[in-house]
């Protein structure tokens, strides 16, 4: 019995120092890290979608478990957001993310009394803010790919103009081809993405006007699919989106199918299954890239940064696949445009190529009175040292917003 029990006392020596060790290191073994991931919808959902992919992907890159992580669907922008969080701690998650902007608040709310764990708001623009060291944010260069499928969706429209294959109704009575845009909300993030993605097809065809229509809902098909209708009843030639759902690639490959020219750009997921024959391209996010840089931190117990932002740069931001009714040569252009994007010496909000009530904008206070977004004829959306949240608000000419009533 002595031997039995100075044998336990010594494995439960070898254990402890290896624990203090762990702790003296400040890190987390990979099989012992455990995760909590908050999404507002599910595997239905084209963004979610995206973020589960991208932690799995991180998670097995990294060694970590696929058990390791604990998935809480379907959470309202709500008190719902704090229960899930409230959960996932009182579980033993070491590191929780939430996935949607309206989550922070409450993320913020569970963070402020578990200061030993991390909590990663993506999207938000709270944590600097908050005071809080284990509240952090995350985002990325959405806006590069936007601009990027604009690209393509402005080959498209100079083959269609070349080959005189627009009617009447797809220009406005400026000479200007009418472009639709489905948009969640009127957030800075939304507005960013639309503006970049006109920016694009701008760079391309230099004649365009965008009507964005909003659904109020991130996840919305049939009200999706009703907003790409009317803007497509209205002339408009080429359909894009901040919605998460399939509606409006649905309704345009519809649309196609009863004899009109109409062409669609996707979000977040492949639209070709729902949408062959029109479907051009989606913006797309690796999500990975900054799951394996925060789980990474974890395993070596180093701090996260409180605001996360990087694009092609990083590998962050890719467009899915051309399909096969992009214009000739649509390949060669992307290439050459994502080369610029990623050694910077292609900036996708150069004030010199947009104009705001006329006017070349030459400043944008991010962060109430400081914090200046345009340096040197650049306005540098998500900014690590400002937010890596987007914050380009500016409503530039050429585009308009419409109301339900419109």
């Amino acid at each position: 019995m002595k031997k039995l029990f100075s044998l336990l006392l010594a494995l439960c020596l070898v254990l402890s120092l290896g624990v203090c060790a762990l702790a003296d290191e400040g890190g987390i073994a990979p099989e012992d890290l455990k995760i909590g991931m908050v999404c507002i919808g599910d595997n239905n959902s084209g963004y979610d979608i995206a973020h589960i992919t991208g932690l799995e992907k991180a998670m097995d890159a990294l060694g970590v478990p696929a058990e390791n992580v604990t998935y809480k669907y379907n959470v309202g922008e709500n008190e719902e957001a704090a229960d899930a969080c409230y959960d996932l701690a009182d579980n033993g998650c070491q590191i929780i993310f939430t996935d949607s902007y309206g989550h922070q608040t409450y993320t913020q709310q569970v963070a402020s009394e578990y200061p030993e764990l991390t909590f990663c708001a993506m999207t938000g623009d709270m944590a600097a803010a908050s005071g809080l060291t284990n509240l952090k944010n995350a985002f990325n260069h959405t806006f590069e790919s936007r601009y990027v499928s604009g690209v393509v969706a402005g080959m498209k429209l100079a083959e269609l103009i070349a080959n005189d294959e627009l009617a009447d109704e797809n220009y406005d009575a400026d000479g200007n081809v009418k472009i639709g845009y489905v948009g969640a909300y009127p957030y800075a993030e939304v507005v960013s993405g639309y503006t970049a993605f006109y920016l694009g097809i701008r760079s391309i065809v230099e004649n365009v006007h965008m009507d964005v229509r909003y659904t109020n809902s991130w996840f919305d098909p049939t009200g999706e699919g009703s907003a790409a209708n009317s803007l497509m009843a209205d002339g408009c030639v080429i359909i894009s989106q901040h919605a998460d759902s399939t509606g409006a690639p649905s309704e345009v490959q519809a649309y196609h199918e009863a004899g009109h020219t109409v062409f669609c750009v996707g979000y977040n997921i492949s639209m070709l299954e729902v949408a062959p024959d029109v479907a051009l391209t989606s913006a797309g996010n690796d999500w990975s890239v900054y799951y394996t840089f925060a789980l990474q931190s974890m395993i070596d117990g180093t701090e996260i940064p409180t605001d996360w932002s990087e694009g092609y740069n990083e590998g962050a931001n890719y467009i899915f696949p051309l399909g096969d009714a992009c214009a000739e040569g649509t390949a060669e252009k992307v290439e050459e445009v994502e080369a610029g994007l990623t050694d910077g010496s292609l900036q996708v909000f150069d004030c010199s190529t947009f104009t705001v009530d006329g006017e070349n904008p030459t400043s944008f206070l991010a962060l109430g009175d400081e914090g200046e977004a345009i340096r040197d004829g650049v306005f540098y959306e998500s900014d690590p040292e400002l937010r890596s949240a987007p914050y380009f608000s500016l409503r530039i000419d050429g585009i308009t917003e419409l109301t339900t009533e419109e």
